[in-house]
């Protein structure tokens, strides 16, 4: 679900304050776009924001909610955007978040 090779990598390579801001913009920026998806669902956008997603799971590490996110921009590629389950979408990064923020703070308490 999470890649924490991913995950040490980019904080070994930014630094721990660097670390603890990127994480705060990710969220912020993937929380806004989820809401979106899932208050006011727009067909016409889902190829651009589960673009914006994906990227942005991957470069954090959540790479079950990235392989989601492909998988639903590539469908609206397709133009196939109804075939994407925006709950599947929401779910995975729902579950992708807490696994991480349970990740971090074990590994924050163990250093």
């Amino acid at each position: 679900m999470i890649d924490w090779e991913r995950v040490n990598s980019l904080r070994d390579e930014i630094g721990e304050d660097s670390f603890d801001e990127v994480v705060e913009l990710f969220l912020d920026e993937v929380e806004t776009v989820i809401s979106r998806l899932r208050l006011h669902p727009d067909p016409v956008t889902y190829e651009q924001d589960l673009h914006f997603l994906k990227g942005s799971a991957w470069n954090l590490g959540f790479a079950d909610f990235g392989a989601i996110c492909q998988d639903g921009e590539r469908l609206a590629a397709r133009g196939n955007p109804t075939a994407i389950d925006i709950g599947a979408v929401v779910e995975s990064y729902v579950r992708s978040r807490k696994t991480f923020m349970a990740g971090i703070a074990g590994r924050s308490s163990a250093a």
